[in-house]
């Protein structure tokens, strides 16, 4: 990556697919799409004013992981600004310089058209400036995928960010980095959903189980997210590390920075934080059924553990 001092970052927000997702994963899949018609008759509904506000975006969350990448020298959201769920985000938006680009659905209910205006702004964009080095592009379909090809082939910098469980994972690999929204500095975690998990009846004891955080319910769901996230990840560090020992030729230590990047460059939306680690190192810590750690100073190797 650039160094951020000479970085020059373009942000390309698609506002109501960040909204929507985001208000499916606080309260559920298809929640938005079973709460439309109320949201847009009767927001001043009280039921629908809590749940809106439990599924309020942080647009400084984003605008601010964005700069990390260097100077913000264009900033775009995409929507239908005349609808009350998106005006209310208008005064913020404005406050972070960001240009509110006004769509018209065709019909109503109908997609809005935002992924085609927003790649033909970009790749505009990326010729009429061609100091950009960052792309960065918020939203989680996979329409998006020829778009973030395209810069990468142009030369930028990729950096994808959606919504865990409402991205696809085309788009995630499209990009040079993938990060969810869920884990961004400053996003409130989830709460916990009440009581009406249907717990596994199942006594299979040779299915393999997927790998938790140490904190984690004994019980598993069934069919739950969360599980299936870990295990891929689990399935994933040990990948990168056989990869690491297959290229050093030897079962040596390895580098957890390096091991890190590969996990990386092999799926761009791992992300520790995520899965609900503090560091990639409590997250390896979590793993020494397959990773050995060894700690020393400032340093920290891993290797794969013999199976």
């Amino acid at each position: 990556m650039a160094d951020p001092q000479d970085s020059r970052v373009a942000v390309y927000l698609d506002f109501d697919n960040i909204v929507i997702s985001w208000y499916d994963r606080v309260h559920g899949r298809n929640a938005y799409g079973r709460d439309r018609q109320r949201i847009a008759e009767n927001q001043n509904d009280p039921e629908i004013v809590e749940r809106l506000a439990q599924a309020t975006i942080d647009v400084g969350a984003i605008i601010d992981y964005a700069s990390s990448f260097g100077s913000l020298v264009l900033t775009r959201a995409y929507a239908d600004w005349s609808l009350p769920v998106n005006a209310e985000y208008r005064a913020q938006l404005v406050a972070r310089a960001v240009d509110l680009v006004q769509l018209f659905p065709a019909a109503a209910y109908a997609k809005n058209g935002a992924d085609i205006r927003l790649a033909v702004d970009t790749v505009e964009d990326m010729f009429r400036l061609p100091d950009l080095t960052h792309v960065v592009i918020v939203a989680g379909d996979s329409d998006y995928v020829p778009l973030a090809q395209r810069c990468r082939r142009l030369g930028r910098y990729v950096v994808g960010m959606g919504v865990a469980g409402s991205t696809a994972k085309s788009l995630a690999a499209a990009c040079d980095e993938f990060q969810a929204y869920d884990s961004l500095s400053g996003v409130a975690p989830i709460a916990a959903a009440p009581a009406k998990k249907s717990r596994s009846k199942s006594t299979n004891k040779s299915a393999p189980q997927a790998a938790t955080t140490p904190d984690a319910e004994a019980d598993r769901t069934v069919d739950d997210p969360a599980a299936d996230d870990q295990a891929e990840a689990t399935r994933l560090l040990a990948r990168a590390l056989r990869l690491g020992h297959d290229k050093s030729d030897s079962d040596e230590w390895l580098h957890s920075s390096a091991v890190k990047t590969q996990m990386r460059r092999m799926d761009p939306s791992f992300s520790e934080k995520s899965l609900g680690y503090r560091s990639f190192s409590d997250f390896l810590k979590s793993r020494d059924d397959i990773a050995e750690l060894e700690e020393t100073g400032h340093e920290r190797l891993v290797r794969l553990v013999e199976q």
